[in-house]
């Protein structure tokens, strides 16, 4: 009798999946690393991924529009943009998508500069040099892994703590640098979505740039 009412309180103290949709513009590269994400235990235990693919040839701005109408759904906890900045011709209005985005709580943003192959390399290594989009998809072509448009997410996404950990020391070189959004290339925010999506659901707390 008594182990059966632990086992009830146990399970009445266990916290709900939270709710977390991906807005992506890619529509390759980004839902199967997200996909990835979803298969690892701790995430599928603690959070409900699902994926939102932007139509071909969407900005940034209408992307996050497009999320925020979405976080009017009192069902959704957090909604994260994947994004790229583009180079050497950045994506248009990328600063006021970031103002767009900043009074709602439940929109997050995550950019890669210039695009989401940065992300990948970082799995490999450290970054520098100014990056066009044309050098970044070229290099991540290199990787192993990497197939024409195919990517082994699963083989990335088990080195994601090495990414993280070159994203967020690239982060402090480029603020140290003065170089402020989207003039901070190469860069990328991933790591910050990464730390969403695998927190405990008691022990969320979202990190964010400093403010551009």
């Amino acid at each position: 009798m008594g182990r059966k009412q632990s086992l009830s309180r146990a399970s009445a103290r266990k916290q709900p999946r939270r709710v977390l949709v991906v807005w992506t513009e890619g529509e390759i590269t980004e839902p199967a690393y997200v996909n990835a994400l979803k298969k690892l235990e701790h995430v599928r235990a603690n959070t409900a991924l699902s994926i939102r693919i932007a139509p071909s040839h969407t900005v940034p701005y209408p992307l996050v529009d497009g999320a925020i109408e979405q976080a009017r759904d009192g069902d959704v906890d957090e909604i994260w943009c994947l994004m790229d900045v583009e180079a050497p011709r950045p994506h248009p209005r990328l600063s006021e998508t970031v103002a767009l985005a900043a009074p709602h709580s439940k929109v997050h943003l995550a950019f890669s500069n210039p695009c989401f192959e940065a992300w990948l390399l970082l799995h490999d290594r450290d970054l520098g040099a100014f990056l066009t989009t044309a050098d970044a998809v070229r290099a991540a072509q290199a990787l192993d892994g990497v197939n024409g448009k195919h990517v082994d997410a699963g083989q990335f996404v088990a080195r994601r703590a090495d990414a993280s950990m070159r994203a967020q020391k690239l982060r402090r070189r480029r603020e140290k640098d003065g170089a402020v959004f989207p003039d901070d290339n190469p860069s990328s925010d991933v790591d910050l979505f990464l730390a969403a999506v695998e927190a405990p659901p008691d022990n969320v707390r979202v990190e964010t740039r400093p403010e551009r």
